[in-house]
Protein backbone atom coordinates (compact mmCIF):
# COMPACT_ATOMS: atom_id res chain seq x y z
CA UNK A 1 0.00 0.00 0.00
CA UNK A 2 1.32 3.70 -0.64
CA UNK A 3 0.77 6.01 1.87
CA UNK A 4 0.25 9.89 0.93
CA UNK A 5 1.74 12.37 3.13
CA UNK A 6 0.20 14.67 4.82
CA UNK A 7 1.30 18.26 5.87
CA UNK A 8 -0.29 18.93 9.25
CA UNK A 9 -0.08 22.62 10.12
CA UNK A 10 -0.47 23.54 14.38
CA UNK A 11 -1.56 26.43 15.74
CA UNK A 12 -0.69 25.51 19.59
CA UNK A 13 -1.56 27.86 22.25
CA UNK A 14 -1.71 26.80 26.16
CA UNK A 15 -5.08 24.56 26.25
CA UNK A 16 -5.81 23.89 22.51
CA UNK A 17 -4.31 23.25 19.31
CA UNK A 18 -5.70 24.53 15.68
CA UNK A 19 -4.91 21.94 13.32
CA UNK A 20 -4.75 22.31 9.72
CA UNK A 21 -4.11 19.61 7.28
CA UNK A 22 -2.65 19.67 3.20
CA UNK A 23 -2.65 16.56 1.38
CA UNK A 24 0.26 16.11 -1.53
CA UNK A 25 -0.03 18.45 -4.34
CA UNK A 26 -1.66 21.74 -5.08
CA UNK A 27 -5.29 21.69 -3.08
CA UNK A 28 -5.65 24.05 -0.27
CA UNK A 29 -5.69 22.81 3.23
CA UNK A 30 -8.62 22.41 4.95
CA UNK A 31 -9.61 23.07 8.65
CA UNK A 32 -9.41 19.78 10.63
CA UNK A 33 -10.92 21.47 14.27
CA UNK A 34 -9.53 21.86 17.80
CA UNK A 35 -8.17 19.63 20.12
CA UNK A 36 -6.95 19.40 23.63
CA UNK A 37 -2.94 20.02 24.21
CA UNK A 38 -2.52 16.77 25.67
CA UNK A 39 -0.88 13.46 24.85
CA UNK A 40 -4.03 11.56 24.28
CA UNK A 41 -5.81 14.44 22.02
CA UNK A 42 -2.43 14.41 19.89
CA UNK A 43 -2.51 10.56 19.83
CA UNK A 44 -5.82 10.29 18.72
CA UNK A 45 -5.89 13.15 16.01
CA UNK A 46 -2.91 10.86 15.02
CA UNK A 47 -5.07 7.69 14.87
CA UNK A 48 -7.89 9.76 12.72
CA UNK A 49 -5.50 10.93 10.27
CA UNK A 50 -3.03 7.96 10.14
CA UNK A 51 -1.00 6.12 9.89
CA UNK A 52 2.12 7.97 11.84
CA UNK A 53 4.80 6.89 9.13
CA UNK A 54 2.48 9.32 6.73
CA UNK A 55 2.12 12.72 8.72
CA UNK A 56 4.33 15.87 9.09
CA UNK A 57 3.73 17.73 11.69
CA UNK A 58 4.83 21.46 12.43
CA UNK A 59 4.10 24.42 14.82
CA UNK A 60 5.55 27.62 15.62
CA UNK A 61 8.42 28.03 18.85
CA UNK A 62 6.42 29.68 21.47
CA UNK A 63 6.22 29.64 25.07
CA UNK A 64 5.20 25.90 25.12
CA UNK A 65 8.62 24.66 24.48
CA UNK A 66 9.04 21.45 22.43
CA UNK A 67 6.73 19.17 24.54
CA UNK A 68 4.16 18.71 22.03
CA UNK A 69 7.19 17.81 19.41
CA UNK A 70 8.71 14.83 21.64
CA UNK A 71 4.67 13.91 22.27
CA UNK A 72 4.19 13.41 18.24
CA UNK A 73 7.73 12.05 17.56
CA UNK A 74 6.97 9.40 20.30
CA UNK A 75 3.99 8.22 18.54
CA UNK A 76 5.68 7.34 15.29
CA UNK A 77 5.08 10.58 13.49
CA UNK A 78 7.62 13.31 12.26
CA UNK A 79 7.49 16.93 13.52
CA UNK A 80 9.44 20.23 12.85
CA UNK A 81 9.21 22.87 14.82
CA UNK A 82 9.30 26.12 13.11
CA UNK A 83 11.36 29.66 13.39
CA UNK A 84 8.30 32.27 14.03
CA UNK A 85 10.55 34.89 12.68
CA UNK A 86 10.94 33.77 9.19
CA UNK A 87 7.20 32.51 8.19
CA UNK A 88 6.47 34.68 4.68
CA UNK A 89 3.69 37.13 5.75
CA UNK A 90 1.35 38.50 2.78
CA UNK A 91 1.27 42.47 2.89
CA UNK A 92 -1.82 43.59 3.10
CA UNK A 93 -2.91 40.23 5.06
CA UNK A 94 -4.50 41.89 8.99
CA UNK A 95 -6.75 39.25 9.98
CA UNK A 96 -5.30 36.88 12.10
CA UNK A 97 -6.90 33.80 13.85
CA UNK A 98 -5.52 30.37 15.27
CA UNK A 99 -7.39 29.14 11.70
CA UNK A 100 -5.88 30.96 9.35
CA UNK A 101 -2.86 30.65 11.33
CA UNK A 102 -2.55 27.16 10.95
CA UNK A 103 -4.07 26.59 7.59
CA UNK A 104 -0.80 29.06 6.53
CA UNK A 105 1.43 26.86 8.36
CA UNK A 106 0.43 23.55 7.01
CA UNK A 107 0.35 25.10 3.30
CA UNK A 108 3.65 26.68 3.33
CA UNK A 109 5.09 23.55 5.29
CA UNK A 110 3.63 21.49 2.17
CA UNK A 111 5.44 23.73 -0.35
CA UNK A 112 9.00 24.28 1.99
CA UNK A 113 9.04 27.56 2.28
CA UNK A 114 9.31 27.14 6.24
CA UNK A 115 12.63 27.28 8.69
CA UNK A 116 13.19 24.40 11.06
CA UNK A 117 14.64 25.89 14.73
CA UNK A 118 16.60 23.06 16.22
CA UNK A 119 15.26 20.51 19.12
CA UNK A 120 17.70 20.09 22.48
CA UNK A 121 17.85 17.06 23.93
CA UNK A 122 16.27 17.07 27.49
CA UNK A 123 19.62 17.28 28.93
CA UNK A 124 20.92 20.39 26.91
CA UNK A 125 17.76 22.10 27.45
CA UNK A 126 17.90 21.30 31.02
CA UNK A 127 21.53 22.72 31.17
CA UNK A 128 20.66 25.40 28.95
CA UNK A 129 17.31 26.44 31.78
CA UNK A 130 20.24 26.03 34.77
CA UNK A 131 22.32 29.13 32.29
CA UNK A 132 19.66 31.41 32.02
CA UNK A 133 18.24 31.00 35.38
CA UNK A 134 21.91 31.85 36.69
CA UNK A 135 21.52 34.81 33.82
CA UNK A 136 18.01 36.05 35.27
CA UNK A 137 19.60 36.06 38.91
CA UNK A 138 22.44 38.21 38.28
CA UNK A 139 19.89 40.92 36.38
CA UNK A 140 17.53 40.64 39.80
CA UNK A 141 21.18 41.24 41.71
CA UNK A 142 21.98 44.58 39.78
CA UNK A 143 18.32 45.91 40.13
CA UNK A 144 18.29 45.21 43.72
CA UNK A 145 21.52 46.82 44.59
CA UNK A 146 20.19 49.69 41.99
CA UNK A 147 17.11 50.09 44.20
CA UNK A 148 18.67 50.26 47.31
CA UNK A 149 21.76 52.92 46.45
CA UNK A 150 18.62 54.84 45.30
CA UNK A 151 16.60 54.36 48.04
CA UNK A 152 19.61 55.89 49.70
CA UNK A 153 20.34 59.01 47.57
CA UNK A 154 16.89 59.88 47.85
CA UNK A 155 17.78 60.60 51.14
CA UNK A 156 21.21 61.83 50.51
CA UNK A 157 22.55 59.02 52.92
CA UNK A 158 26.27 58.52 51.16
CA UNK A 159 29.35 56.36 52.31
CA UNK A 160 32.65 57.37 54.09
CA UNK A 161 34.82 58.87 51.82
CA UNK A 162 37.47 56.17 53.65
CA UNK A 163 34.72 53.55 51.31
CA UNK A 164 36.12 54.18 47.44
CA UNK A 165 34.04 51.31 45.88
CA UNK A 166 30.20 50.15 46.45
CA UNK A 167 29.50 46.62 47.28
CA UNK A 168 32.68 45.76 49.28
CA UNK A 169 33.53 44.23 52.42
CA UNK A 170 33.80 47.93 53.96
CA UNK A 171 30.83 49.06 52.32
CA UNK A 172 28.77 46.52 53.30
CA UNK A 173 29.53 46.55 56.85
CA UNK A 174 28.66 50.47 56.50
CA UNK A 175 25.24 49.48 55.21
CA UNK A 176 24.38 47.03 57.91
CA UNK A 177 25.53 49.40 60.41
CA UNK A 178 23.11 52.14 58.82
CA UNK A 179 20.06 53.11 61.41
CA UNK A 180 16.52 55.07 60.68
CA UNK A 181 14.58 57.73 62.75
CA UNK A 182 11.18 56.64 61.06
CA UNK A 183 10.23 53.13 61.42
CA UNK A 184 8.90 53.09 58.28
CA UNK A 185 12.38 53.81 56.90
CA UNK A 186 13.97 51.20 58.52
CA UNK A 187 11.79 48.40 57.42
CA UNK A 188 11.63 49.18 53.80
CA UNK A 189 15.67 49.82 54.13
CA UNK A 190 15.76 46.13 55.96
CA UNK A 191 13.81 44.98 53.21
CA UNK A 192 15.57 45.47 50.47
CA UNK A 193 18.99 44.63 51.96
CA UNK A 194 16.91 41.34 53.05
CA UNK A 195 15.82 40.63 49.06
CA UNK A 196 19.34 41.85 48.23
CA UNK A 197 20.92 38.83 50.62
CA UNK A 198 18.24 36.21 49.14
CA UNK A 199 19.12 36.75 45.50
CA UNK A 200 22.92 36.54 45.88
CA UNK A 201 22.58 33.30 48.13
CA UNK A 202 20.53 32.06 45.08
CA UNK A 203 23.07 32.83 42.66
CA UNK A 204 25.64 31.14 44.91
CA UNK A 205 23.69 27.92 45.25
CA UNK A 206 22.96 28.36 40.98
CA UNK A 207 26.88 29.08 40.77
CA UNK A 208 27.74 25.45 42.44
CA UNK A 209 24.92 23.86 40.19
CA UNK A 210 27.17 24.81 36.86
CA UNK A 211 30.46 23.99 38.77
CA UNK A 212 28.80 20.18 39.38
CA UNK A 213 27.61 20.38 35.68
CA UNK A 214 31.09 21.65 34.81
CA UNK A 215 32.84 19.15 36.02
CA UNK A 216 30.76 16.18 35.88
CA UNK A 217 28.06 16.37 33.49
CA UNK A 218 27.51 15.46 29.78
CA UNK A 219 29.32 18.30 28.30
CA UNK A 220 32.03 18.62 30.88
CA UNK A 221 34.96 17.60 27.94
CA UNK A 222 33.48 20.17 25.88
CA UNK A 223 33.25 22.42 28.63
CA UNK A 224 36.44 21.94 29.71
CA UNK A 225 38.07 22.41 26.00
CA UNK A 226 36.53 25.41 25.26
CA UNK A 227 38.28 27.07 28.28
CA UNK A 228 41.53 26.88 26.39
CA UNK A 229 40.31 29.88 24.67
CA UNK A 230 41.03 33.69 25.92
CA UNK A 231 38.06 35.31 26.94
CA UNK A 232 36.28 32.01 27.79
CA UNK A 233 36.15 30.96 31.55
CA UNK A 234 33.38 28.11 33.08
CA UNK A 235 30.67 30.28 32.77
CA UNK A 236 31.13 31.38 29.36
CA UNK A 237 32.56 28.09 27.95
CA UNK A 238 29.63 26.61 30.05
CA UNK A 239 26.66 29.14 28.35
CA UNK A 240 28.38 28.14 25.21
CA UNK A 241 27.86 24.59 25.29
CA UNK A 242 24.24 24.88 26.69
CA UNK A 243 23.25 27.23 24.34
CA UNK A 244 24.73 25.42 21.03
CA UNK A 245 23.72 21.76 22.22
CA UNK A 246 25.97 19.93 19.59
CA UNK A 247 28.35 21.41 17.09
CA UNK A 248 27.66 18.90 14.44
CA UNK A 249 24.73 20.54 13.56
CA UNK A 250 26.85 23.33 11.48
CA UNK A 251 28.89 22.05 8.59
CA UNK A 252 31.27 25.09 8.78
CA UNK A 253 32.04 27.93 11.46
CA UNK A 254 30.53 30.21 8.77
CA UNK A 255 27.36 28.50 9.40
CA UNK A 256 27.54 29.20 13.26
CA UNK A 257 28.33 32.42 12.94
CA UNK A 258 25.24 33.68 11.13
CA UNK A 259 23.46 31.18 13.06
CA UNK A 260 24.38 33.99 16.04
CA UNK A 261 23.72 37.25 14.10
CA UNK A 262 27.47 37.75 13.89
CA UNK A 263 27.76 38.27 10.04
CA UNK A 264 27.35 42.03 8.35
CA UNK A 265 24.08 42.63 6.81
CA UNK A 266 24.02 42.78 2.55
CA UNK A 267 22.09 44.13 -0.05
CA UNK A 268 24.02 43.71 -3.81
CA UNK A 269 22.32 44.69 -6.92
CA UNK A 270 23.44 44.46 -10.42
CA UNK A 271 27.34 45.75 -9.74
CA UNK A 272 26.44 46.89 -6.41
CA UNK A 273 27.16 45.23 -3.12
CA UNK A 274 26.61 46.86 0.22
CA UNK A 275 27.25 45.28 3.70
CA UNK A 276 26.33 47.15 6.88
CA UNK A 277 26.17 45.92 10.46
CA UNK A 278 25.43 42.86 12.16
CA UNK A 279 22.07 41.22 10.96
CA UNK A 280 21.72 40.05 15.35
CA UNK A 281 19.62 36.92 14.18
CA UNK A 282 19.78 34.25 16.46
CA UNK A 283 20.54 33.41 19.81
CA UNK A 284 20.85 37.34 21.75
CA UNK A 285 22.14 35.18 24.56
CA UNK A 286 25.13 33.67 23.09
CA UNK A 287 25.71 36.57 20.74
CA UNK A 288 26.17 39.22 23.71
CA UNK A 289 28.27 36.31 25.51
CA UNK A 290 30.53 36.37 22.64
CA UNK A 291 31.29 40.08 22.38
CA UNK A 292 32.00 40.48 25.91
CA UNK A 293 34.83 37.58 25.60
CA UNK A 294 36.04 38.99 22.40
CA UNK A 295 37.11 42.06 24.41
CA UNK A 296 39.86 40.44 25.93
CA UNK A 297 41.43 39.85 22.60
CA UNK A 298 42.57 43.93 22.78
CA UNK A 299 45.27 42.82 24.64
CA UNK A 300 48.71 41.43 23.42
CA UNK A 301 48.92 37.52 23.20
CA UNK A 302 50.25 35.98 26.43
CA UNK A 303 49.43 32.79 28.13
CA UNK A 304 49.55 33.63 32.20
CA UNK A 305 47.34 33.74 35.09
CA UNK A 306 44.05 31.95 34.87
CA UNK A 307 44.41 30.88 31.69
CA UNK A 308 47.83 29.48 32.10
CA UNK A 309 45.63 27.26 34.67
CA UNK A 310 42.97 26.45 32.07
CA UNK A 311 46.10 24.92 29.44
CA UNK A 312 47.54 22.76 31.63
CA UNK A 313 46.76 19.25 30.25
CA UNK A 314 45.09 19.71 27.81
CA UNK A 315 45.62 18.39 23.83
CA UNK A 316 48.91 19.69 22.31
CA UNK A 317 46.71 20.64 19.23
CA UNK A 318 43.66 22.36 21.22
CA UNK A 319 46.64 24.84 23.33
CA UNK A 320 48.15 25.01 19.15
CA UNK A 321 44.61 26.86 18.62
CA UNK A 322 44.66 28.43 21.52
CA UNK A 323 47.32 30.81 20.45
CA UNK A 324 46.36 30.99 17.19
CA UNK A 325 43.15 32.56 18.19
CA UNK A 326 45.11 34.96 20.30
CA UNK A 327 47.83 36.06 17.53
CA UNK A 328 45.08 36.43 14.89
CA UNK A 329 41.95 38.00 16.74
CA UNK A 330 44.54 40.33 18.37
CA UNK A 331 46.27 41.58 14.66
CA UNK A 332 42.30 41.98 13.84
CA UNK A 333 41.33 44.19 16.45
CA UNK A 334 44.70 46.26 15.51
CA UNK A 335 44.20 46.42 11.99
CA UNK A 336 40.80 47.60 12.38
CA UNK A 337 41.44 50.19 15.02
CA UNK A 338 44.89 52.14 14.10
CA UNK A 339 44.92 50.83 10.97
CA UNK A 340 41.41 51.52 9.37
CA UNK A 341 40.11 53.74 12.25
CA UNK A 342 37.57 51.76 12.78
CA UNK A 343 35.46 52.37 16.09
CA UNK A 344 36.30 49.48 18.85
CA UNK A 345 32.75 47.95 19.57
CA UNK A 346 32.76 47.64 15.67
CA UNK A 347 36.45 45.57 16.08
CA UNK A 348 35.41 43.85 18.52
CA UNK A 349 32.12 42.69 16.23
CA UNK A 350 34.07 41.34 13.74
CA UNK A 351 36.90 39.50 16.27
CA UNK A 352 34.10 37.86 18.06
CA UNK A 353 32.96 36.61 14.23
CA UNK A 354 36.10 34.96 13.57
CA UNK A 355 36.40 34.11 17.55
CA UNK A 356 33.35 31.65 16.83
CA UNK A 357 35.46 29.84 14.22
CA UNK A 358 38.64 29.13 17.25
CA UNK A 359 35.23 27.80 19.50
CA UNK A 360 33.99 25.76 16.44
CA UNK A 361 37.23 24.13 15.78
CA UNK A 362 37.94 23.06 19.69
CA UNK A 363 34.29 22.19 20.24
CA UNK A 364 34.46 19.50 17.10
CA UNK A 365 37.85 18.25 18.34
CA UNK A 366 36.18 17.24 21.91
CA UNK A 367 32.66 16.25 20.79
CA UNK A 368 34.71 14.04 17.85
CA UNK A 369 37.12 12.81 21.01
CA UNK A 370 33.62 12.12 23.09
CA UNK A 371 32.54 9.91 20.32
CA UNK A 372 35.49 8.23 19.82
CA UNK A 373 35.23 7.01 23.41
CA UNK A 374 31.65 6.18 23.54
CA UNK A 375 32.62 3.89 20.67
CA UNK A 376 35.39 2.18 22.24
CA UNK A 377 32.86 1.49 25.54
CA UNK A 378 30.31 -0.26 23.39
CA UNK A 379 33.17 -2.26 21.25
CA UNK A 380 34.22 -3.41 25.01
Amino acid sequence: MQYVTKFVGLDVSKEKISVAVADAGRELPRYFGTIAHTPAALRKLIKQLGPANSLAFCYEAGPTGYETHRWIESMGASCTVIAPSLIPKRSGDHVKTDRRDAEQLARLFRAGELTAVHVPSRDDESLRDLVRCREAAKEDTHRARQRLLKFLLRHQIHPPETIKRNWTKKHRYWLASLTFEHEAMQVVFTEMLHALEEIEHRMSRLDNALMQQATTGAKASVIQLLQSLRGVARLTAITIAAEIGTFARFRSPAQLMAYLGLVPREYSSGQSTRRGSMTKAGNSHLRRTLVESAWSYRHRPAVKGELAIRLEGLPADVQLISWKAQERLHMKYRRLVFGKSKPKNVAIGAVARELVGFIWAVARIAEQSEGFRSTNQQIR
